[in-house]
C-alpha cells in the first residue's frame, strides 16, 4: 500500500543544513528498505493558483487554496505493507525533518 505523507510548517525556506543531511539519511533508509516511492518540497503556499474548473470556463485564483497558519511544506510517497509500518516509519521521518507529519494511505484506482 502506497502513503502520502504531507510535512507540515509554518515557515518558507526554513529547513536547516543539520536537517538536511538527515533528511538524505533517513531517505536513503527508505531506498534500501523498498519503502522509497518519490518525494519532494513545496514552493511557498503564496505562489501557488488555485484553479475551479467546476463552471463553464475555468476560474484561476492566486492562491493559497486555504488560508492558514500551517501548510504542506513537502512529501514522501512511501510504499508499506500496512499502517503500523509506514507510521513507524514515518516517526524516524518527523525526527529526521524536524516537522509534525501527516500520513494519509492513497486509496487503490
Amino acid at each position: 500500500m502506497q502513503y502520502l505523507v504531507n510535512v507540515i510548517d509554518s515557515r518558507s525556506s526554513s529547513g536547516t543544513e543539520e536537517e538536511a543531511v538527515a533528511i538524505d539519511a533517513f531517505n536513503d533508509k527508505l531506498r534500501a528498505g523498498g519503502h522509497w516511492v518519490f518525494a519532494g518540497g513545496l514552493a511557498d503556499p503564496t505562489v501557488s493558483t488555485v484553479i475551479d474548473g467546476r463552471g463553464d470556463e475555468p476560474v484561476f485564483t492566486d492562491g493559497p487554496f486555504l488560508e492558514s497558519k500551517e501548510w504542506a511544506a513537502g512529501f514522501w510517497i512511501i510504499e508499506a505493507p500496512d499502517l503500523d509500518v509506514a507510521l513507524k516509519l514515518m516517526g524516524e521521518g518527523s525526527k529526521a525533518c524536524n516537522r509534525r507529519l501527516e500520513v494519509r494511505p492513497l486509496l487503490e484506482p
